[in-house]
């Protein structure tokens, strides 16, 4: 145990070390702490799909005054893993409350950084757990240098760029959409 911990210990400094390094302010323009998670999503390149979901969820105005809150925000990219047909049936207005069931899969409440789970996993042995706003828990691991988030299904996605801060919360960029089912 006091092994695991030792290489969570030099892990959680690495990555703090390397997310700081990896932080990619092309991902969020020059929008940082003084803006909330909507303004930054708004003019972020990389996350339309996300904020079209966001206002078709009717969760503008939560991540725009609420909070704080993480954000584990899928990018566009991680969106086009999600066929093009169930994408449409998801935006759909009649399908809002299991669009909302998805966006909240993604959230906490409070602002969590990555090296918050970082600790998180140290004090976990290894895996760190965390309720979503939807009220299924997520797990974070590590694989290599990147934090891992794995539901109770096992579908998972990959921290790609952490710790945007926001007035209100942080995202965490992720590689994949993870959808509850």
């Amino acid at each position: 145990m006091n092994t695991m911990k030792a290489i969570l210990a030099g892990s959680a400094l690495l990555c703090t070390l390397l997310t700081s390094a990896q932080y990619d302010p092309s991902t969020y323009g020059e929008i940082g702490p003084a803006y909330s998670i909507v303004e930054s999503t708004v003019e972020s390149d990389k996350h339309k799909t996300l904020m079209a979901a966001v206002m078709a969820a009717g969760l503008a105005d939560r991540l725009h005054s609420g909070g704080p809150y993480t954000v584990f925000a899928p990018s566009d990219e991680a969106f086009g893993t999600l066929t093009e047909d169930r994408l449409k049936t998801l935006l759909r207005p009649e399908n809002k409350k299991e669009l909302k069931a998805l966006l909240t899969y993604h959230m906490i409440a409070g602002k969590i950084t990555a090296s918050d789970i970082l600790k998180a996993m140290c004090r976990g042995e290894g895996s760190a757990s965390f309720t979503t706003l939807q009220g299924n828990k997520l797990r974070a691991t590590m694989d290599g240098i990147d934090i891992v988030l794995t539901d109770c299904l096992g579908n998972s996605a990959r921290i790609t760029n952490a710790d945007a801060d926001q007035c209100n919360g942080v995202i965490h960029v992720i590689d994949r959409v993870i959808a509850p089912r």
